[in-house]
């Protein structure tokens, strides 16, 4: 193992470094992930039912019946299951497969007319126009400042006129609860791998960028190494105002104190964006 070029590689990141492989293409840690998802009482990967049943309540409330969705990042379908049941019509995109087949199971099981695309949402190309964009779980701060304006301008063309997109992001309030600091993790085989390894992790926040990154350097008995990169921004009302206006929407709603959890990403700290075509 060349430990030089490791402290290299991972010792002062810059934004918006990659890392070297990404989680959830991953077949062992997709499982782990799918897991999370599907247990209602957790907030890890998905928010527990009452948050998720709460938000569903808040969207049906905001959309004509029988809306078309588009559900970015749609994961297992939690939501999508929830909002096809109240008549609304649901088309989900995400990029693990363990999540899709999970949702087309559930789907056939419950007989929903929901279409489930297994990709990525920033090469989605899709017909037809929306009256409702989501995404939801921060996802919209995981993006670069590239890709976030690659996706603003896909959702312009898939809204319709007067469609709202619909999203969650952290609030400025929450960098201060969060730590950034260093981890270590030993283990014979859990999340990150089957077999023996040690996870190195780091945090990081970059003010200027108003930007987080959690790292993890995970290093398996064959002195191979995985290296996990997770980026994640915070806004406030201008920030989402500055990316979506100029860009053909018309206005921004914000929605505080809608989460019922109590640690970041879970609570009072995610701020849902309405924003209007």
């Amino acid at each position: 193992m060349n430990i030089t070029e490791i402290i290299k590689t991972v010792g002062n990141p810059k934004p918006y470094d990659n890392g070297t492989d990404l989680m959830w293409d991953d077949k062992h840690i997709s499982k782990f992930l799918l897991e999370a998802h599907i247990n209602p009482e957790i907030g890890v990967a998905s928010r527990t039912s009452v948050d998720i049943d709460n938000t569903v309540e808040m969207i049906n409330t905001m959309i004509p019946p029988e809306s078309k969705i588009l559900d970015l990042g749609c994961g297992p379908g939690l939501y999508a299951e929830r909002l096809s049941k109240k008549g609304h019509r649901v088309t989900g995109v995400d990029i693990s497969k363990n999540s899709i087949d999970y949702a087309i199971a559930q789907r056939e099981k419950n007989h929903s007319a929901i279409e489930y695309i297994n990709g990525d949402y920033l090469k989605l190309e899709i017909e037809g126009e929306f009256d409702f964009v989501m995404m939801i779980y921060c996802d919209f701060g995981v993006l670069v400042p590239e890709e976030r304006l690659a996706l603003i301008k896909k959702i312009q063309r898939f809204l319709k006129p007067g469609g709202v997109f619909f999203f969650d992001a952290i609030d400025e309030d929450t960098i201060k609860r969060l730590n950034f600091n260093s981890s270590w993790e030993m283990s014979e085989g859990g999340f990150w791998k089957p077999d023996p390894y040690i996870c190195l992790s780091k945090n990081f926040h970059f003010k200027e960028k108003k930007a987080t990154l959690d790292q993890h350097l995970v290093i398996g008995e064959d002195d191979f190494y995985k290296l996990y990169r997770f980026w994640n921004h915070y806004f406030n009302q201008e920030d989402i105002e500055k990316l979506f206006i100029p860009n053909g929407f018309s206005k921004v709603e914000s929605f505080k104190n809608i989460l019922t959890g109590s640690e970041p990403y879970n609570d009072h700290g995610v701020v849902f964006y309405a924003v209007s075509k």
